[in-house]
């Protein structure tokens, strides 16, 4: 397929077909692949987000990051500007924001935020094996990517299947270092 949006279609009709017994399975796999990760690289600080809908993993993820020591802030979205963060404190911390996505409704620390983290944990509906991702079409994370490092680790969370040998791409895209699956942990692909 060259079309993005048949692509989100059919990956979005896959996701909303897993039982809740497979994404749960998937999660703690996720979860355990994050904290490998972070330990490995003694991570003192990481940029994640909330999944919502069918997206693959869920909180734990987050409070497992905060478990192994590691500061965790996630997005807030508005319009069409990059992503602004703020420090996930754990699951009381957090409101609805203006999409209906939870974000922490701690201090703003400045879209500039993310050029702080060592890694980056980033939605995807898929990512091929040149680092291309593809996300929800609204272009957040590919506005907010421009203010990371290049020693930050750009991460992609996917289910299994959903890394493909190659998706399409425009010049804005930003490629991701590494793909974060169930069943393979940390997969880097650059």
């Amino acid at each position: 397929m060259t079309d993005k949006t048949q692509w989100r279609k059919e990956l979005l009709a896959a996701r909303k077909a897993v039982s809740p017994q497979v994404a749960t399975a998937e999660a703690t796999s996720l979860l355990r692949g994050a904290v490998d990760l972070v330990q490995m690289l003694r991570a003192k600080l990481v940029c994640a987000y909330v999944p919502m809908a069918a997206e693959p993993g869920d909180i734990r993820l987050l409070d497992s990051l905060r478990a192994a020591g590691v500061r965790v802030l996630l997005p807030l979205a508005s319009g069409e500007e990059p992503l602004d963060w703020a420090e996930y404190t754990g699951e009381d911390s957090l409101a609805p924001g203006p999409f209906k996505i939870l974000e922490p409704i701690g201090d703003r620390l400045g879209q500039a935020a993310v050029g702080t983290a060592q890694v980056v944990f980033i939605p995807a509906l898929a990512v091929d094996r040149r680092g291309v991702r593809l996300g929800r079409g609204a272009g957040h994370y590919d506005r907010s990517l421009e203010f990371a490092t290049a020693t930050s680790l750009l991460i992609a969370v996917v289910r299994d299947e959903e890394i493909v040998p190659e998706l399409p791409v425009f010049s804005h895209d930003v490629r991701v270092d590494g793909v974060l699956t169930p069943s393979g942990g940390v997969e880097f692909l650059r």
